[in-house]
């Protein structure tokens, strides 16, 4: 479980699916008895000492059927076909994730030199040159989401991309990838390699919850 501040108070924790049952009945132990509703795909938790937690819905809309944490528990749960594009200028890596496996990916890298010092007509050189390097590897970035995600297309339940946000937008723009509708969780990587591919559902299958504790005298 990670936790962070959340602009305007509170903080944000991330609770793996399988275990928001129990942090939901942690929560009721500290807090007193929970009253729970749903709106705009967030699941609003208010205590008896007045804590609230609002939970995102992962993979919404959310069907309720009988309780509605026990519902919201349940579909959290539910192993979805989810893609994945990652990308940082010189790496990227595209794979198809059942649940927390990984189906198919492709992971790769290409040459691209850091910025120059020198100054005249060699830098000159030097940034053409940086630039062909990165329209390249962005051009490869696309081509390796195109092969390995379009062909899942109907299947996902979800697109979810990382990595550098500046680089991820420069790879969108390719046509074939228009179909794609990225997920608004954008996944913080460093550079992309197969393990940190692997990693991905530790993010975009947890859920995100705002907690707001109040603390009586």
């Amino acid at each position: 479980m990670a936790q962070r501040q959340a602009a305007g108070g509170g903080r944000w924790v991330t609770v793996p699916p399988e275990r928001l049952r129990g942090w939901l009945d942690r929560f009721a132990d500290r807090h007193g008895v929970l009253e729970s509703t749903l709106a705009d795909d967030v699941v609003h938790v208010r205590a008896d000492d007045g804590s609230t937690a609002d939970i995102r819905v992962p993979f919404p809309p959310l069907a309720v059927s009988g309780g509605l944490l026990t519902s919201l528990s349940a579909h959290a749960a539910v192993d979805r076909t989810v893609g994945v594009l990652l990308v940082r200028l010189g790496g990227f890596a595209a794979g198809v994730f059942r649940g927390s496996k990984l189906l198919v990916s492709k992971v790769d890298s290409r040459l691209v030199h850091g910025r120059s010092a020198a100054g005249g007509w060699s830098q000159h050189r030097f940034a053409r040159r940086r630039e062909g390097q990165a329209r390249a590897a962005l051009q490869a970035a696309a081509d390796v989401g195109a092969r390995i995600l379009l062909p899942h297309l109907e299947e996902m339940d979800a697109f979810f991309v990382g990595g550098d946000r500046s680089a991820i937008e420069a790879v969108l723009e390719d046509t074939r990838l228009s179909a794609l509708r990225p997920s608004d969780r954008f996944l913080t990587v460093p550079d992309p390699k197969k393990v940190v591919l692997e990693q991905a559902p530790e993010q975009f299958r947890a859920v995100e919850i705002r907690v707001v504790d109040v603390t009586r005298d």
